[in-house]
């Protein structure tokens, strides 16, 4: 009887341990080896990052397909000085990602977005970044319309678009390319789309056909008016001492882009930044591998999270990455004529990219120190 009862005991260990096998086993054996910075993530892994560690959708007020910040190269120095390249970027949003990315030049990127139409804009340009080899090929596709003549590596980001937008929207290019894209996702990855990312990719891609280079983020409903930046626009910017840093100013930053985007190294993922799942996945992820945050785009996110406890849950997720003495918060702070910029900021500015170190944000948050969107915002610069 002892016998048996040990057989018995032993029989239920195996296949508990059986059991925790094949429930870790296929979510963590596919993340191994992220070093080196260049490898190529298998598709089956990236493809499992994103599913596995995404959340439902939630619900944001506008469909956000271009960014409405013009002051974020403002702070790309800084942070080059801050951190150096090789390092783990997260951020939030379009486009305005890849220009920190191709300045910063991670390892690895992961985009959150409370949107999985985020997600299937991220796939979008994902699919685009990889069947075009330069620029221009990159826009024309982007905007279903030919390439203009007599472009070349040494365009300026001005130039390339003056160009394009003497280019007419092309019928029978955008669904060519629709097709492509949806076919690099699905057949040549093997990525697994719900049955409702079809007609939603669709819809984003039929916007930059329709709104074209002179998109703005509040298409289609002109939220605003004309006071958001065109893609055009946000292509122009520089930082305060006249440099372009965005991933279509030059050659060099849109191969840096397209190489992270053929090796699967900018995963985008749906995921509330103060639910349970998503940032915390991140954040596992990351200390399994050895790595630290490096930098962490907010855009102005806290601002909705502190209307709710919800910025209680998000800072508790932070708290649980790894991080260290460089790992840095960047913000979009917009006044929208509420005064608490921080005291050596102009008080009547619009708009701002603001720096922060997340550990000393941390050490905030547990001590009390932040209690309201304006505790955040004065702790920046």
């Amino acid at each position: 009887m002892q016998l048996t009862r040990r057989r018995y005991l032993t029989t239920v260990l195996a296949l508990t341990v059986l059991t925790a096998a094949l429930l870790v086993g296929p979510r963590l054996a596919p993340w191994a080896g992220l070093a080196p910075a260049a490898a190529r993530i298998p598709d089956q892994t990236f493809w499992t990052l994103v599913t596995d560690f995404s959340e439902p959708s939630g619900y944001f007020r506008s469909d956000n397909l271009l960014s409405n910040e013009t002051t974020f190269q403002l702070v790309i120095p800084e942070l080059r000085k801050r951190t150096p390249a090789d390092g783990v970027y997260i951020g939030v949003g379009p486009e305005q990602n890849f220009t920190y990315i191709a300045a910063l030049r991670p390892r690895i990127a992961f985009i959150v977005d409370i949107r999985r139409q985020n997600l299937l804009l991220h796939l979008m340009y994902k699919a685009i970044f990889e069947m075009s080899n330069d620029r221009a090929e990159f826009l024309s596709r982007l905007f279903s319309r030919q390439r203009p003549p007599g472009l070349t590596a040494g365009t300026t980001a001005r130039a390339l678009f003056e160009a394009f937008a003497q280019m007419q929207p092309n019928e029978d290019l955008y669904q060519s390319n629709l097709g492509e894209i949806f076919d690099r996702l699905t057949r040549v990855h093997g990525f697994g789309l719900f049955s409702a990312d079809r007609p939603g990719l669709t819809y984003i891609y039929r916007a930059f056909f329709v709104g074209g280079p002179d998109i703005r983020y509040s298409f289609p409903r002109q939220y605003g008016g004309r006071w958001f930046p065109s893609y055009a626009d946000l292509m122009m910017e520089t930082d305060a001492d006249g440099v372009n840093h965005a991933f279509l100013a030059s050659e060099e930053s849109y191969r840096t882009l397209r190489e992270l985007q053929l090796n699967n190294r900018i995963v985008p993922l749906t995921g509330d930044f103060a639910g349970g799942k998503a940032l915390r996945a991140v954040g596992d992820y990351l200390r399994e591998q050895k790595q630290t945050v490096s930098y962490f785009y907010l855009s102005n996110v806290e601002q909705y999270l502190f209307q709710t406890e919800a910025w209680q849950g998000f800072f508790a997720n932070v708290a649980a990455m790894p991080l260290d003495e460089r790992s840095t918060f960047i913000r979009a702070f917009f006044n929208m004529g509420v005064r608490y910029p921080p005291p050596d900021m102009n008080a009547v500015v619009q708009s701002a990219t603001l720096l922060e170190s997340m550990t000393s944000a941390v050490e905030a948050f547990h001590s009390g120190e932040i209690e309201t969107y304006g505790d955040v915002i004065n702790r920046s610069r």
